[in-house]
């Protein structure tokens, strides 16, 4: 049994480990996405020369009742300087069928969101993530999005073709 489990240790690390990769973080959605709830990730510059692309990850479940969703996302700078993004990425096929992996009920999109970015200045980046989704023909916001239960953030070197 000690042997199975070392086997098994060993296969996860090796899988999981990702050269490219320079930081990835989860955070959990409780019940439902409130519309004025940012989600907010912390990292240091890895470097001020190497570019890098960055990606917003993030996992729904059956509960999610839209094709696409729309995001607002902020990427702080040490000095102050914020540079704001508006995204839309679509979640399912015209069919109704989610895009992403996963098993059953729940998926995992890894979503573009910037890249080939080069961190020019050290120190301490934020970026924050907030849903802007609407129901058309419709001003206001939805106060609580249901169906996100995770969002994350992966941070990658750029492959230098």
């Amino acid at each position: 049994m000690a042997k199975f489990s070392a086997y098994c240790l060993v296969l996860f690390i090796m899988f999981s480990c990702d050269s490219k990769s320079i930081y990835s973080e989860y955070k959990s959605i409780s019940n439902s996405w409130g519309k004025d709830e940012k989600i907010t990730f912390q990292f240091k510059a890895p470097d001020s020369v190497q570019p890098y692309n960055i990606f917003v990850n993030l996992r729904n479940n059956e509960e999610y009742k839209y094709s696409n969703l729309f995001l607002i996302v902020n990427l702080d700078f040490p000095d102050n300087e914020t540079i704001t993004d508006t995204l839309e990425y679509m979640m399912a096929e015209p069919n109704g069928e989610w895009l992403g992996k996963g098993f059953s009920s729940l998926k995992e999109s890894k979503l573009w969101y910037k890249e080939n970015v080069v961190f020019p200045r050290n120190g301490e980046y934020k970026i924050t993530v907030e849903q802007a989704m609407r129901k058309v023909g419709s001003v206001e916001g939805i106060q609580e999005l249901d169906g996100i239960t995770d969002i994350g953030i992966k941070i990658e070197k750029a492959n230098k073709e």
